[in-house]
């Protein structure tokens, strides 16, 4: 997709502004709202700890709250999982990113890592929220993705999410092209991880992926808004 064959509209309603660093200063949680009101971004995802703050600033805008679960490194327990997911939907989360447990996969314990995805899944149901299954494509191969994938899809999750941002790498364009060839249509896929221009955005959609998580959405706006000024 070249840029000028989406608007800045349509980009800023798949993009999730992200601030998910351990440090920093207030102001940070201050910025990230008002750039995400004033930019029209889908939602911004922030650690569970930023959820109450940013509910209360992204007040009446629109924008949502996402979360992430079992985070970055996936090797909570499943019953620790589903009571964060409870807890960051209770608070207002309307969309859960979830770490898949990797070592699990890795070492080939399937009903571990289903058991762990469909515990989110299913807490995301009840609470009226989105589920996203977070796979860190960088440390599997491509049968792990495929089995990951299968594994998010047969619990009936929203998405399926490329990585965490945190890992070894981030979103590729030949990822996200195999997740779209194994996941359900209506099912989305939001790529992120190392996405910090309008040419990496635009690759990965169109490669497949519905949503983009970055840090850099006001950049990748402001480029797009300089090309195609809609």
């Amino acid at each position: 997709m070249k840029s000028l064959e989406i608007t800045v509209r349509k980009m800023a309603s798949m993009v999730e502004h992200t601030f998910l660093r351990s440090h920093g200063i207030p102001g940070d949680m201050v910025k990230l709202c008002e750039e995400a009101k004033e930019n029209r971004f889908i939602g911004v995802c922030v650690n569970p700890w930023e959820i109450g703050n940013c509910v209360g600033r992204l007040e009446g805008s629109g924008v949502i709250v996402v979360t992430v679960i079992g985070f970055p490194l996936g090797q909570n327990t499943t019953s620790v999982k589903e009571y964060e997911t409870k807890d960051a939907i209770q608070r207002g989360a309307k969309e859960i990113d979830m770490v898949i447990n990797v070592r699990a996969l890795q070492a080939g314990a399937m009903e571990v890592v289903s058991r762990d995805v469909l515990a989110v899944v299913r807490a995301c149901e009840a609470g009226g929220a989105v589920s996203k299954v977070i796979i860190e494509t960088c440390y599997l191969t491509d049968a792990q993705k495929r089995a990951a994938c299968m594994i998010a899809d047969n619990a009936g999750a929203g998405f399926v999410k490329t990585s965490t941002g945190f890992g070894a790498g981030g979103a590729t364009v030949e990822d996200v092209r195999l997740i779209r060839s194994l996941i359900r249509n209506e099912m989305g896929l939001k790529a992120a991880g190392g996405i910090r221009d309008l040419k990496t955005a635009l690759n990965m959609i169109n490669a497949g992926a519905t949503r983009i998580g970055t840090s850099s959405g006001v950049a990748i706006l402001s480029e797009l808004n300089k090309a195609n000024p809609i």
